[in-house]
């Protein structure tokens, strides 16, 4: 046997744990989270899961702004962990986005407790199961303590360890690998709503399916890809594409090159992440798990995993295939066309207030998409804008959905919203607030983050496609205004619901979602130059 020879050496791997500090505190405190579970008395793990998840999640943002302030999303923007993590502008700001989205879910995941004082007041998610037999008084003890299933805490972190990583992805193994680790503990998160639990398991089933089916999809482009340039990472196939190739790998030179190849399994790999963003055709999934997963975890995946799949597929698009921008930009113009009016027209049918909102976020996928047709820098930061926009005033809105209720849970029925601005009329000013900020009205978050992604689209000559936007955005308007109308100028019914009285939790969750929406909507310059300065990616 000969002797190995300088090139045969395995590559001592160099880790950059400084720079990887924001995903590495969530992943260790979700093992934190799973300890607690395992060793913790139940009466003593609601306050450490609350108070792990919360104190992680602040850490975690602020190794992310300690980055950008050393000139990680700037200047030093460079591809750590061996080439498998990116750490630039586009990734930073999208890891601190999905950071304070989490933080602020976690308020309303706390949230969810049985209050056996009032039924009405028991929701549709998280309620404790005791481990006791049916109708002891060990059950009977339990349901008095107002027990939380602890366990969505760990099962959130590990979410949002995967999302972190998936926009900063650098080589497509590392893309999948993400891909799974969130998606995994969402398709648990969507059956846990106890009081509808046929809805809630039908709704993660479902999403587990088409999630495994889009998931395949990304593996086998990713398999194409790599016969097309030998290698996973971004740079790597990016150079194969433009042609400056400088290596061929002996076992793959026959197929390296093949057109076929690139076009197949980059169509497949945009598939799947498009599949995450809900845009249509891909949307089959949304408005039913939407509709059957607990609402906490509803705005949670409405806001957090539309942030993390728009920033992989920015750098997708961006990085990895910029060369064949004549090929892909034609196929995303139908695609967000379709999404856009899909989404807009849909939505006027619906009667559940949990699936309106549904076809709202297909809708402004669609819009989001434009600004990633532009391929121009402004595209990226409007994109990147957008996103942190949508998602605040995505949580807000679900956060209200939870305090609705009847004796049966939530109240997500449009007919017994009727007269709620008489019954609360704070409650139904502030869901008008985010309403007028999903429709675009001016002073709004919504209009500040239209009005960039369609510059920017225009910008980058497509002019038409902002035209269908704005149609659609008007079509959207209309069944945003047809909720304000029923809450404010129709009688209450009888037997209508009430509004829970917000934990302090809660209302932090909703203060929080109207100041974001109010101040990007008035004063919104500085949050679009910080995007504008985070919107080159490292190659």
């Amino acid at each position: 046997m000969t002797a190995a020879g300088p090139r045969d050496k395995i590559p001592t791997p160099h880790i950059e744990y400084g720079q990887l500090s924001p995903v590495l505190i969530v992943v260790g405190a979700a093992v934190l989270g799973i300890l607690v579970e395992a060793f913790l008395p139940r009466r003593q793990r609601y306050a450490a899961q609350l108070f792990v998840s919360v104190v992680s999640l602040a850490a975690a943002f602020a190794a992310v702004i300690a980055l950008a302030a050393g000139d990680y999303g700037t200047s030093k923007a460079h591809v750590a962990a061996m080439g498998a993590i990116a750490v630039d502008g586009p990734a930073l700001f999208l890891q601190g986005t999905i950071l304070l989205v989490s933080l602020v879910a976690v308020f309303t995941f706390a949230e969810r407790r049985l209050d056996p004082q009032t039924h009405g007041n028991r929701v549709d998610s998280f309620a404790a199961q005791p481990a006791a037999v049916p109708g002891g008084e060990a059950e009977e003890a339990a349901v008095r303590a107002g027990f939380t299933s602890t366990e969505v805490f760990p099962l959130l972190l590990f979410a949002v360890a995967g999302m972190l990583v998936f926009p900063a992805a650098n080589d497509l193994l590392t893309l999948f690998v993400a891909l799974e680790v969130f998606s995994l503990p969402l398709y648990i998160l969507c059956a846990l709503a106890r009081r509808h639990r046929l809805l809630s398991q039908e709704s993660a089933v479902k999403y587990f399916l088409l999630g495994a089916f889009s998931s395949a999809f990304l593996l086998f482009g990713i398999a194409l890809l790599y016969g097309y340039a030998g290698t996973v990472t971004y740079s790597g196939i990016a150079d194969v594409v433009d042609g400056q190739v400088s290596r061929v790998d002996p076992a793959l030179a026959q197929t390296m090159g093949n057109d076929a190849l690139l076009l197949i399994g980059g169509a497949m790999v945009l598939v799947g992440l498009l599949f995450k963003v809900g845009a249509v055709p891909f949307h089959m999934w949304t408005p039913d798990v939407y509709q059957g997963a607990p609402t906490p975890v509803t705005g949670f995946m409405a806001a957090a995993t539309k942030v993390a799949a728009f920033g992989a597929l920015l750098r997708l698009l961006y990085v990895v295939l910029p060369g064949l921008r004549w090929d892909w930009r034609p196929v995303l113009w139908g695609v967000a066309i379709l999404t856009m009016l899909g989404g807009a027209v849909v939505a006027i049918t619906q009667t559940d207030v949990k699936r309106l909102l549904a076809y709202s976020s297909i809708a402004h996928a669609g819009f989001i998409l434009a600004g990633v047709i532009a391929t121009n820098k402004d595209g990226v930061s409007s994109v990147l804008f957008y996103l942190a926009a949508y998602s605040f005033v995505t949580l807000g809105a679900f956060a209200v959905v939870t305090l609705v209720r009847d004796a049966g849970g939530e109240a997500t029925q449009l007919s017994k919203w009727a007269g709620l601005g008489r019954r609360s009329p704070l409650v139904a000013a502030v869901f008008a607030v985010f309403l007028l900020a999903f429709a675009g009205i001016p002073l709004t978050s919504g209009f500040a983050g239209k009005f960039a992604v369609f510059k920017a689209a225009a910008e980058g000559g497509a002019g038409p496609l902002v035209v269908v936007g704005v149609i659609a955005s008007a079509v959207a308007a209309f069944f945003y205004i047809r909720v304000i109308v029923l809450m404010f100028f129709n009688e209450p019914k009888a037997d209508g619901p009430t509004v829970a009285v917000p934990s302090a939790l809660t209302t932090s969750a909703i203060g929080i979602g109207v100041a974001v929406t109010l101040v990007l909507g008035v004063a919104p310059q500085y949050f679009l130059d910080l995007a504008s300065q985070a919107g080159v990616f490292v190659r």
